[in-house]
């Protein structure tokens, strides 16, 4: 692993398809385009893919399976288990297993999936790709639409040690950090305690701020008191001025962070893990989007409480 500002050194142009630009995705695809890449890219909603060619060029690929051909690495940036598996195998779409990106990669290539999906979504499609020689890397991201534009993305991987070895420089254009955690499934594992973090560390603050406020404090002197001790954190100094200011019109929403619990939960189940905070968290969430706010930042926890 490797921690800087911009650690990962110029690597040479290379043949890459990227399919899924979302608001992280199109930001993602677009330093690899100013690294001089060729890409390739496809979007399910196809507006979106001829938006990104006409900020960054490369080709609009008509199909997942028309992205990938000729590409040595393509780069999924999706929603859920499902779309995986749609993109990738072909499942749902028009000319089934023919249009997936699996069908017309070659032996060697590799295929690195950003999607925040369950750990045994990630084993499956590692089993899929290494039937036809294909390598896979499962590589959610931390650090949201920001870190996205920025490059300064977290990557957790899963998978092999020689893939990886191939894949870290090119995922390094948008991201400060890309570290190998394990074999398939690693990756979306390390995001779960990602999440898990996140959601705890988040309510706490929550119910610090609305504390506070209560208690007639000025609530950005404590936060600037605070955040220069033990209990500062990066939702802290970042997260915490805007839930003063009643803001939650960006990052990380809750309908996505109600997804991600499922799967932490749903895997904690499996393992017979007991987390208690996250479940109730994710309770919260839920009393979130019946109010009609899943589409609001995850900070907007906070709304509950005043």
């Amino acid at each position: 692993m490797r921690i800087a500002d911009k650690p990962y050194a110029a690597v040479a142009p290379q043949p890459l398809a990227f399919i899924g630009l979302g608001t992280m995705g199109a930001a993602m695809a677009a330093h690899l385009a100013r690294a001089g890449h060729t890409m390739a890219v496809f979007n399910r909603t196809a507006a979106k893919a001829e938006a990104w060619h006409q900020a960054h060029g490369g080709r609009v690929a008509l199909s997942p399976a028309d992205a990938a051909c000729g590409a040595q690495i393509v780069l999924l940036c999706v929603g859920r288990d499902d779309d995986v598996r749609q993109v990738l195998l072909g499942e749902g779409l028009p000319g089934g297993p023919a249009d997936g990106a699996l069908a017309t990669l070659a032996p060697g290539a590799i295929v690195v999936d950003h999607t925040t999906t369950s750990a045994n979504l990630a084993r499956q499609m590692h089993a899929a790709c290494d039937e036809r020689g294909v390598h896979w890397v499962d590589a959610p991201v931390s650090g949201g639409n920001v870190g996205a534009e920025q490059g300064t993305l977290t990557v957790m991987c899963g998978g092999q040690a020689d893939a990886f070895a191939r894949i870290e420089p090119i995922v390094g254009a948008y991201a400060r950090a890309v570290t190998l955690l394990g074999g398939a499934g690693a990756g979306q594992l390390a995001k779960m305690v990602n999440q898990i973090c996140v959601a705890g560390l988040l309510q706490g603050l929550a119910e610090g701020l609305a504390f506070g406020e209560r208690a007639g404090l000025d609530m950005a002197a404590v936060l600037h008191v605070i955040g220069q001790g033990a209990a500062s954190s990066w939702q802290m100094l970042n997260r915490g001025p805007t839930m003063l200011e009643d803001r939650f019109d960006f990052g990380f929403a809750v309908d996505w962070m109600r997804k991600d619990l499922g799967l932490v939960l749903d895997e904690a189940r499996r393992q017979g893990a007991r987390l208690p905070v996250t479940a109730l968290v994710d309770q919260f969430y839920g009393d979130l989007q019946a109010q009609g706010a899943g589409r609001l930042d995850t900070s907007s926890l906070i709304k509950r409480l005043r």
